[in-house]
């Protein structure tokens, strides 16, 4: 059974793909000037997530810009 399930919305309509707590899910979201990347995972029996900035085409920067539990920093759901 899947853990994860990502969903994508383009000019075809919408499409979706599933991640197990051993795969994880990744999506990227890519454009002229730059790309957002997501990871979803399971990191000591904890749903977390990492959103970032790369560089795509040359363009754009590498940032974190959240690294932590999905449901949120002041959740108790950190072990």
């Amino acid at each position: 059974m899947a853990h994860f399930r990502g969903i994508v919305q383009g000019g075809r309509g919408a499409t979706s793909r599933l991640g197990h707590a051993s795969s994880g899910l990744t999506t990227q979201a890519c454009s002229w000037s730059g790309k957002v990347v997501t990871n979803l995972y399971v990191r000591h029996g904890v749903d977390w997530a990492e959103v970032r900035l790369e560089p795509h085409n040359g363009a754009g920067q590498r940032v974190v810009i959240y690294d932590g539990p999905v449901a949120g920093r002041d959740q108790e759901g950190l072990r």
